[in-house]
């Protein structure tokens, strides 16, 4: 999908040289996956704080074998 940005080229530039790539596509593509699972991951840890522990589970007897 070819799409026109207006992106910072300064920006640009110092990610791709940081990331060592070889075209600007592959460094926006990098950054968007990277975006993505971040907010993922945030999303995740959110979700630590909702869940209400299992009052019953024994820990201790889990590591018995």
């Amino acid at each position: 999908m070819a799409t026109n940005l207006a992106i910072d080229d300064r920006l640009l530039e110092q990610a791709q040289e940081i990331g060592h790539f070889k075209t600007k596509k592959e460094t926006v593509n990098l950054a968007l996956k990277e975006f993505v699972n971040r907010r993922k991951q945030l999303e995740i840890i959110d979700l630590f704080n909702q869940m209400e522990p299992d009052s019953d589970y024994d820990y201790k007897k889990a590591r018995k074998r």
